[in-house]
């Protein structure tokens, strides 16, 4: 009884890390270079737009930072440039699951 006690408790700790996988990078990285988004955006340094590593701090134990997120990348929503009103541009695909892989990967710098 022990032993089936214990194999399914690791069973579940198992499941919880791959629901938790860290996001593929490379993934990431092709789609931000296909969408432009290293145009005005850095890792580390600021562009026209804020780096990465500022996004992530900004949005650090915010719930809703994963949705937040997805909506700015996916909905082209109006940003301020050099003092200017434009649209941000919207990622180049609409596969939930690379949206979702980029705001992962934007969240863990």
């Amino acid at each position: 009884m022990k032993l089936l006690s214990a194999l399914i408790i690791a069973t579940g700790l198992m499941a919880t890390s791959l629901a938790y996988a860290a996001p593929d990078a490379a993934a990431a990285q092709d789609l931000l270079k296909k969408s432009g988004c290293n145009k005005c955006h850095s890792v580390d340094k600021k562009k026209e737009g804020p780096a990465f590593k500022e996004v992530a701090k900004k949005l650090k134990g915010q719930a809703d930072a994963e949705a937040k997120l997805i909506t700015h990348i996916t909905t082209g929503p109006m940003v301020e440039i050099d003092g200017e009103k434009e649209a941000h541009a919207k990622v180049k695909t609409s596969d939930v699951a690379q949206q979702k892989n980029l705001v992962q990967w934007i969240l863990s710098q």
